[in-house]
């Protein structure tokens, strides 16, 4: 929520003294914005829980109930009390006496407490165990109603706080608490506004904004609207204001990498009171109808069909007091630069501050967001439902003037969910009529909050009121495609299918070793160790991981090269899955791995570490979602050679492959050329027989000025006999930053640079031959850092236990 602070206003930020119900601790808390488990942490209660086992030495808080307090002077006016973003369950009491509660930490709260006397009050918020709450309310459900396994701590369904907080197969389990909107008492019965929601209809050149604002106190006032020079009024009459201005001309708003994305101050005044939102001007259709495939799926940006490029989005952090806005722009920012154009708000989570939204709209990030529910059943009583709906209303109502929001989905694979309970399993009539009354409930106040939402009404569907498997059904809507790694299938079966739209599918590396040394010493680098595997959090991904690895390459003896190695084979699978999929455009229109980020350093699918350094997965994807690129696709014993295109003009494009020998010498085996628009486009078609013993296929491509190129190797990489590269660097810094100048004597493949600080690589995990010079460069997080260097490659990580570093 964007707040105004009027005249009057008490502002409650700052420490408050927090202790246990027993007394047996107590420190200082800095609240809003401090979560209990930080706060506790900072004054020593606490060992940092991201560090070894520590998580299990901390669980214990959400067992008991926490009280925060502080003192503040008043004037003795008449104020409300205004909270928002309190996790979970809390009790409020001004002066000892209880003035109101909180159930549900995705609403803000406005508490009307009359005349205050002048002088100093005392303010306390008792954040209840979120066990016990969640215990009390699954004793009075009339039928059990499961959690998914991925939570150790219990009843995390139950109660409406996120929940990832409880654990996931990637996420620490503390369920902490907190307040992380605003604390602050406001003068009553004065002027405010409450609600902005715009709708824009595109046409003939010019858009045509409507403005609905909630005001309060303001009855018979007049509202004020003001947008690219053109003003409207209108009247409040029962709460509520519409107006409606013309923009002509209007200077639109584009997804990252199809246009610019101008923003405009919208100011709304109501009686001395004004209010700015900023905006974008661009019309968003989803567009999804039976054809004979079955179903599409697909987003449409003034007019113009985009296919979505991006990932999964999950809480920066775990704990939510260490989460920052700078933090969260450098993820933002490294989805835009590795060609992104969506993410995924994931439905265990939770819904973003405001200026997560702002950063988007910057940015050109299209943001699909999930409605917080995911992966487990949940209750379908009136007092819950009542809750839900309340919910709903108020994020919608927040977040739908946005520029990036491009997608409401209901939730988070709880079709699926049926089927994974013995109860459901046992009573599916019973548990897909609860469901259903979820899911209508969210639709209905969506709908009423945002009539012209775009809504769909789970991920994965294949549409509005199927309840089929989306799992492995790629003819219709969205599909979440988890075979390869779930099934330990190889990474070729992602060409076995053809989704409409994947907006989930993933493959687990581990985290860098820069990540790891934050958490393991040398002593537990070894992924049976104990402290090792509780930074795994999903059932057999250390096994899956190894034997993937034992599939494709010979073992690497080093901890630190299969760490490496298990980043590689991750961007593998994943290039494998977008590049597939990217080629059947416009039958497919959307690829959104799973995931972008990590909430804490643990063995994931992200391909950004927690922290922000890119993986190998994140520096491949800045190639495969490039706007032109070509794709090597095998079908049928051929490899074709596919251009895409996602700009909006066509371009003429040229391929030239060549049978590449791994000491480097190449043949010439094909060429094509074709002018390629929307539609993918087959370059080149080329014989695997026309690969010898020990040869990859290596092309390179132009498009206009764009070019590239890439490498395709048609047999596991423990098949080849890789020769040692010798390769060399040359180091050089200007102004901070570092240029490493490469080279080899043979092929070099997935030639990494690292360095032993945090900072950004220009590119990594190159391929590179003789005759060849690659430049790359490195910016150290601090700019005062002396970093040393590392190369590792192919050769050096599983050849014989022989590393070359340089």
């Amino acid at each position: 929520m964007t707040y105004i602070e009027r005249p009057g206003t008490v502002d409650l930020t700052g420490t408050w003294a927090l202790t246990d119900v027993g007394g047996e601790h107590a420190c200082d808390i800095s609240l809003p914005g401090e979560d209990g488990i930080t706060a506790l942490v900072r004054a020593g209660h606490l060992p940092e829980p991201y560090r070894g086992r520590n998580e299990y030495e901390c669980r214990w808080v959400c067992e008991r109930d926490w009280i925060a307090t502080r003192r503040f002077t008043h004037d003795g006016s008449d104020v409300d009390l205004v909270l928002s973003e309190v996790d979970t369950i809390a009790e409020v009491r001004i002066d000892g006496r209880p003035v109101g509660e909180m159930r549900n930490a995705f609403a803000a709260h406005r508490i009307p407490l009359g005349p205050l006397e002048a002088g100093e009050h005392e303010i306390a918020i008792r954040f209840r165990s979120p066990v016990e709450a969640g215990r009390e309310v699954a004793e009075g459900l009339p039928f059990p109603v499961p959690q998914t396994k991925n939570c150790p701590i219990p009843f995390g369904n139950l109660i409406r706080k996120p929940h990832c907080d409880y654990g996931w197969d990637w996420n620490i389990a503390l369920a902490t608490f907190g307040v992380y909107g605003r604390v602050a008492l406001e003068p009553a019965g004065t002027p405010r506004i409450d609600t902005i929601r715009v709708w824009q209809q595109h046409r003939d050149g010019a858009v045509a904004v409507t403005v609905a604002v909630g005001a309060a106190h303001a009855e018979g006032e007049s509202v004020e609207i003001a947008l690219c020079g053109s003003t409207a009024e209108g009247v409040v009459v029962d709460g509520r204001a519409e107006a409606r201005l013309i923009v002509e001309a209007p200077d639109l708003w584009w997804p990252a990498g199809q246009g610019a994305q101008p923003l405009h101050d919208l100011t709304v005044t109501v009686r001395g009171v004004t209010a700015t939102r900023r905006i974008g001007l661009r019309s968003v259709e989803l567009v999804s109808a039976p054809d004979a495939a079955g179903r599409s799926f697909g987003f449409r940006v003034n007019g113009r069909d985009v296919f979505a490029k991006g990932a999964n989005w999950i809480p920066a952090d775990a704990l939510a007091g260490r989460i920052t806005r700078d933090g969260v722009r450098d993820l933002l920012q490294s989805a835009v630069d590795a060609n992104m154009n969506m993410i995924r708000v994931w439905g265990g989570g939770r819904y973003e501050p405001d200026w997560f939204y702002d950063l988007c709209d910057e940015l050109g990030l299209m943001v699909w967001q999930d409605l917080m529910f995911a992966c487990s059943l949940y209750p379908s009583t009136p007092d819950f439902l009542s809750q839900v709906a309340d919910e709903v209303a108020e994020q919608v109502a927040r977040i739908q003037h946005h520029a990036c929001l491009a997608l409401w989905c209901g939730d988070n694979e709880l079709v699926g969910a049926l089927t994974w309970y013995d109860e459901s399993r046992a009573d599916r009539d019973r548990y897909l009529v609860s469901y259903d009354r979820l899911n209508h409930t969210i639709e209905q106040a969506l709908t009423e909050a945002d009539p012209r939402a775009n809504w769909w009404p789970s991920s994965p569907s294949p549409g509005p009121m199927s309840f089929g498997d989306a799992w492995h059904d790629d003819s219709s809507g969205d599909m979440h495609f988890w075979s390869v790694w779930h099934e330990n299938r190889d990474f070729e079966h992602y060409h076995d299918v053809q989704p409409r739209f994947c907006s989930e599918f993933g493959f687990q590396s581990y985290p860098s070793m820069e990540v790891i040394r934050t958490f393991a010493g040398p002593e537990d680098w070894n992924i049976g160790a104990p402290v090792f595997e509780s930074h795994q959090k999903n059932e057999g991904g250390n096994e899956r991981i190894a034997a993937t690895m034992f599939r494709y390459f010979r073992w690497p003896e080093r901890f630190e090269d299969f760490v490496w190695l298990s980043q590689v084979q991750q961007a593998m699978a994943i290039k494998t899955a977008v590049t597939s999929w990217r080629a059947l455009r416009p039958h497919c229109m959307g690829t959104l791995y799973w995931q972008l980020n990590d909430t804490w350093p643990v063995c994931s699918w992200s391909s950004l570490d927690h922290g922000g350094v890119w993986k190998v997965l994140h520096h491949h994807a800045r190639h495969f979602y490039a706007p032109k690129t070509v794709i090597a696709k095998p079908k049928d014993g051929q490899v074709q050679l596919v251009a895409v295109n996602d700009d909006p003009d066509a371009a003429e494009f040229s391929v030239t492959a060549w049978a590449l020998s791994l000491d480097g010498s190449i043949r010439e085996i094909a060429t094509g050329r074709a002018e390629v628009g929307g539609d993918a486009s087959v370059l080149a078609e080329i014989d695997r027989s026309a690969l010898k013993e020990g040869e990859v296929l290596s092309f390179g491509w132009t498009a206009g000025a764009a070019k590239g190129g890439d490498i395709y190797a048609p047999r596991p990489w423990k098949t080849y006999d890789l020769p040692d590269p010798k390769a060399r660097m040359e180091v050089e810094e200007t102004d901070g930053t570092f240029t490493l100048a490469l080279t080899a004597e043979a092929m070099a493949f997935y030639l990494t640079a690292e360095a032993d600080v945090p900072g950004r690589w220009s590119d990594n995990a190159i391929h590179l031959g003789p005759g060849h010079t690659a430049r790359l460069t490195f910016t150290p997080r601090d700019p005062g850092a002396r970093p040393d260097f590392t190369l590792r490659h192919l050769h050096s990580a599983t050849m014989a236990g022989r590393r070359h570093d340089t």
